[in-house]
């Protein structure tokens, strides 16, 4: 069952100018990954507050939105409900090291990534 927003990536021109704007809107900095050349993590304070994830855009990618990461209380059960309702992914959920999250995706009608993100087992 999906439960929340995990995070939002967006893709921007400036990594630090973006963190710089985010900063001044009341987000801070949770972590810098090496994820897609270098990535910034950044979220509002406050309890269940999704993550907003920016990275420097890279050529064949547009600036905006890269994909939308919900929250799942099982991973594994979720995808395969997912699936049996015709949803397609990109393979089984998988251990991202940096961030010890499970992430499994899918794309939707518009060619959006949408990732299911869940805890080990």
């Amino acid at each position: 069952m999906i439960t929340s927003i995990d995070h939002i990536e967006l893709v921007v021109r400036d990594v630090e100018e973006e963190v710089g704007f985010l900063e001044k809107l009341g987000f801070r900095v949770v972590r810098r990954t090496p994820h897609r050349g270098g990535s910034v993590e950044l979220q509002l304070p406050g309890p269940h507050q999704p993550i907003v994830e920016i990275h420097k855009v890279r050529e064949g990618e547009a600036i905006g939105m890269n994909h939308l990461g919900l929250g799942v209380d099982d991973i594994s059960k979720t995808q395969a409900e997912l699936e049996a309702k015709g949803l397609p992914f990109n393979g089984e959920p998988r251990l991202i090291v940096d961030t010890q999250r499970m992430l499994s995706n899918t794309v939707d009608p518009n060619g959006w990534d949408v990732q299911l993100v869940g805890k080990p087992s």
